[in-house]
């Protein structure tokens, strides 16, 4: 329940829109009532064939001979009094006499108490004659049309401020949603790479989907039926109570229970949704693998497999579906069973006082006059009334208690926070020319990129890198080489802060990173990594992506530097040619050059290659060789690949074996003396000779 109290408080800045919802709501409660107030002229039109003037008439002239006649009896009493106080007087005190004066009072304040009661009523029913005679007909069926036209016209009325209220509250739910997605949006982009691989993207999907529609329904429940339905009922105890508060009690007795019982089921049903939208983040799950790997899917014929793994998450999904359906159905028969019997005992015991003309029932006063048949029919049709609401709130709960459960996910990630500081006051990192020496007279390091006694794990106990001591000089290209699960891509990572070291620091330019700007830290940075990613947008935009100012002319540039330019012409609307879901329609060489084009575009000082041609053919892998050798003249650049014949740009080779750097050097030292260099080499030309 906190979590859905929090997510409440995105519809604070409407509040206005909510406060005319409730403001609709009352009136649409008024004219509820209001239109149930017919029942009784109807019966005394078409029961006793009386006209409203007639009728009218009639009660005021049984009102009027009850203050007469409750007058005459308070005059009696009043000279009563008076005479035994003055017998009092004449013989003295006495318990015979006091007894007598203090009955006298009771009925005293009986009688004035009920001419207190008729004399509202007679003056009620004299506006009324006043209304009634200048606007209804004398003929009962032409008053009875009139009635029934008023009815429909107070049916409009309520028909259209219901329509404004739902109006008015789907807006605050939908802009409620709206900031709550883009708040958990603005805090998911910003978790750590590392972050979104604990969970997957599927789970998160579901959260920003599934869950956040549970949630949304739940917000509506709460300001649309909590709010309205509560008010028809209200509006309808408001008359009840006006022909007998007691008999209305007896009905409301219902209450308590039906708030135990929802209670209880509300407990069972917040449970089962938890686990019901587990199991649709899990049916999320295969579909995007099965989606995203449709090739090998296809290519080892595991279509019945998918297929099967997919009825069992969707046959689980609807054995959890099916539960919360039961628990949600079964809210409203209880609540309904509980009115109809409600209403039959408030009925049963109406019924006897019309039928003996009583006033009492078990010794207890139920009214103060004798009820007639057209009083107690249209109280039983408030009572009907009240029940209805309250059938309708059975499920609130319920669906409350669904959004509590969705509430406690999303929160759950809107509450989680990265663990790579943005530090937006630290220190801005600037660009330094590759002409720039770095300063070490003063006791600086020499290095423009170091990594000092850096340690790394992605779980407690399970480190990937150990005690890594490597300088990096301003223009220097590095190679990393080793085998796989050796941590290249982990040591590489550490620069642009993807996460942060276990042990020990990486500094650029002197400024320890975890303590410098990261915006301008990564600005810095430019990576084309071996899963070239690419949106589904046009070729202009990819290659723009994250230099948004960059000019048409520009963006042409940096595609004829990744000799890309040639095949973006000859799509067919050039470069604003939409690729498709991760570039889907062009080939792997033609995605990876435009992901080197968009580095090009992006002029970072630093430059991560990590197995930058492993998707492209031999024609393509030469064309992007050629554009790295030149674009990284002048640039801090690091190169991971497996193919030693890739080895000649760099300056130096860094060898990596079990998270450790075995050794540092050129291709020709490393092969005289590093034996997992030797390996490496051995494997490769193996490789070469078996293709």
């Amino acid at each position: 329940m906190k979590n859905f109290l929090r997510a409440l408080r995105h519809a604070w800045p409407y509040r206005r829109r909510l406060v005319l919802s409730i403001f609709c709501a009352i009136c649409a409660a008024a004219f509820w009532g209001a239109n149930l107030s017919s029942i009784y002229p109807l019966l005394i039109l078409l029961q006793y064939k009386q006209s409203p003037h007639d009728w009218i008439n009639k009660q005021i002239e049984e009102a009027q001979k009850k203050v007469l006649d409750y007058q005459h009896q308070i005059d009696r009493k009043n000279a009563e009094l008076d005479e035994r106080k003055h017998e009092q007087e004449r013989k003295g005190p006495s318990l015979f006499l006091k007894q007598q004066i203090r009955d006298i009072n009771r009925d005293l304040s009986k009688l004035e108490s009920r001419l207190s009661r008729v004399r509202p009523r007679l003056y009620w029913l004299l506006v009324g004659q006043k209304y009634i005679h200048r606007f209804l007909p004398p003929d009962c069926f032409l008053a009875l049309a009139w009635v029934l036209l008023l009815v429909v016209i107070g049916s409009v009325i309520k028909c259209f401020f219901e329509f404004v209220q739902e109006s008015l509250v789907g807006s605050v739910v939908n802009l409620s949603l709206f900031d709550l997605r883009n708040r958990f949006y603005r805090n998911a982009i910003h978790l750590d790479v590392d972050q979104f691989g604990e969970q997957g993207s599927s789970e998160l999907m579901a959260r920003f989907t599934n869950d956040m529609e549970s949630l949304g329904a739940g917000i509506k429940t709460l300001f649309g039926k909590v709010v309205a339905e509560p008010l028809k009922a209200l509006a309808c105890v408001v008359l009840a109570c006006l022909i007998s508060w007691q008999l209305t009690l007896m009905f409301l007795i219902l209450v308590p229970i039906a708030v135990f019982i929802l209670a209880r089921i509300g407990r069972i049903m917040k449970q089962a949704t938890r686990r019901l939208l587990e199991r649709m983040s899990n049916i999320y799950k295969i579909l995007q693998e099965s989606f995203q790997g449709i090739r090998v899917v296809k290519a080892f014929t595991m279509e019945p497999y998918e297929r099967r793994r997919f009825r069992m998450a969707t046959r689980d999904y609807y054995r959890k579906a099916m539960l919360v359906v039961n628990i949600d159905a079964l809210a409203d028969p209880i609540i309904e069973i509980l009115a109809i019997v409600a209403v039959a005992a408030a009925l049963l015991a109406g019924s006897h006082l019309v039928l003996h003309q009583a006033t009492h029932l078990f010794g207890m006063r139920m009214t103060e006059e004798p009820l007639e048949a057209a009083e107690l029919l249209q109280l039983y049709g408030w009572l009907l009334a009240i029940a209805d609401p309250v059938r309708k709130l059975s499920s609130v709960f319920t669906r409350i208690q669904s959004a509590c459960a969705a509430a406690d996910r999303i929160f759950d990630f809107i509450d989680r926070r990265p663990r790579v500081k943005a530090n937006s006051d630290g220190p801005r990192l600037r660009r330094k020319p590759a002409a720039q020496p770095v300063a070490g007279a003063a006791g600086l390091s020499p290095y423009y990129i170091e990594f000092r006694d850096v340690c790394f794990s992605y779980q407690p106990g399970h480190p990937i890198l150990y005690d890594i001591h490597l300088g990096v000089r301003v223009g220097e290209t590095i190679a990393v080489v080793g085998a796989n699960g050796s941590g290249k891509s982990t040591l590489l990572g550490l620069i642009p802060r993807f996460y942060d070291p276990d042990h020990g620091s990486v500094f650029i330019d002197g400024h320890d990173l975890r303590r410098v700007n990261l915006r301008s830290l990564r600005q810095l940075v430019g990576i084309v990594t071996q899963d070239t990613i690419l949106f589904d947008d046009t070729i202009y935009n990819n290659i723009a992506y994250g230099s948004r100012g960059a000019q048409p002319e520009e963006v042409e540039a940096a595609a004829k530097r990744a000799f890309a330019h040639e095949f973006i012409l000859a799509q067919p609307k050039g470069y604003e040619t939409r690729i498709g879901e991760i570039g889907s329609k062009l080939s792997g060489g033609q995605r990876q050059r435009l992901a080197l084009a968009r580095v090009i575009l992006r002029d970072p000082s630093i430059l991560i290659l990590d197995e930058f041609t492993s998707a492209a053919d031999s024609e393509s892998e030469a064309l992007i060789h050629r554009a790295m050798k030149e674009f990284m003249v002048g640039r801090t650049t690091f190169v991971i690949t497996h193919r030693l014949h890739t080895l000649e740009i760099a300056d130096r080779i860094v060898v990596l074996e079990m998270g450790r750097i075995a050794a540092v050097g050129t291709h020709a030292e490393l092969l005289a003396s590093c034996p997992a260099y030797q390996r490496l080499q051995e494997a490769y030309n193996h490789q070469r000779l078996c293709a």
